[in-house]
């Protein structure tokens, strides 16, 4: 597997993210060498947990607006870099990234870190990979609070605006990472922060990965994923850990995700779910710090 390392000059200033990256290296029985995932962290190093994953085209900068107010309220905040994304290695090739290879990567995360009674916060591709991660691990999660994702089988009919998302991503010649953040946000993406974005990615070479998540959701029930995502949901199911989804009320393409989520998880019975306003997709960008306090309310209230 060819890897591609973004040249840490790329992360020079970063608007608001102080952070000091860590880098973890994982080897998984199916691929030879080892790929490092980046991560950064804060708060106390024996407080449980909260693991913020991102989603598509984003990295852990997302999280820079949530990240000070949980770790000052005694939480260790951990934010990964997915495999493809941010200080992360990227493979160069397109076929080197699967659903099942992003969740071996996170797995032996997880593993290496040791992370238990953890607070999944998760959106976008960080709950198309991170609610079957605790399906799969349930002894090491705590609570899980899902925004703006979903976790897709195959058998429901896509919306059309994901349509066209996934169109665009399979044919743009130059995929604009920072533009697309910004396109999903509700508020104005000052340059420097656009710029930020982009910065993971100097050229089209390190974009696979990126290019490659939309292809990956799964839209027909015939698709790789779908029976390991059954599975997951078959858990989820009878999930009776604390549950809150906190979707926000301008993101066409996981509109609804919530309400499906409170009728099938129990988990999420008796929670102060909230819809967030006037948030686009990327609601971490777009109201960060109330989200943050969700989460720790979340927390406060449910020990």
């Amino acid at each position: 597997m060819e890897l591609l390392r973004t040249p840490d000059a790329r992360f020079e200033s970063l608007p608001d993210f102080p952070w000091t990256p860590r880098y973890v290296e994982l080897a998984l029985e199916a691929d030879p060498g080892r790929v490092r995932m980046a991560y950064v962290e804060d708060g106390p190093a024996d407080a449980a947990p909260v693991l913020c994953l991102h989603g598509e085209p984003s990295w852990s900068f997302l999280y820079r607006k949530m990240i000070p107010a949980l770790a000052a309220a005694g939480h260790r905040v951990i934010a990964p870099d997915l495999i493809g994304f941010g200080r992360s290695d990227k493979p160069a090739a397109r076929a080197d990234y699967t659903y099942q290879r992003h969740m071996d990567w996170l797995t032996a995360f997880l593993v290496a870190l040791d992370l238990r009674a953890i607070t999944l916060v998760c959106q976008d591709w960080g709950g198309l990979l991170g609610l079957r991660l605790a399906a799969e691990n349930e002894a090491r999660f705590a609570r899980i609070v899902a925004a703006n994702t979903f976790l897709p089988t195959g058998d429901q009919q896509m919306p059309e605006s994901f349509l066209q998302w996934r169109a665009f991503s399979q044919t743009v010649p130059e995929m604009p990472i920072g533009g697309i953040v910004a396109r999903g946000c509700t508020s104005e993406l000052s340059p420097e922060v656009v710029a930020a974005y982009d910065a993971p990615f100097p050229d089209e070479r390190y974009k696979e990965g990126a290019r490659q998540f939309p292809a990956l959701v799964p839209a027909s029930p015939d698709d790789p994923a779908t029976p390991a995502n059954r599975r997951a949901w078959e858990v989820l199911q009878r999930w009776d850990k604390p549950f809150l989804t906190a979707f926000s009320d301008r993101d066409p393409i996981t509109r609804g995700g919530d309400r499906v989520m409170q009728a099938m998880i129990p988990g999420t019975k008796g929670r102060a779910h909230a819809t967030i306003k006037g948030a686009g997709h990327f609601l971490q960008e777009d109201r960060g710090p109330e989200l943050a306090a969700m989460v720790n309310a979340f927390i406060a209230a449910n020990p």
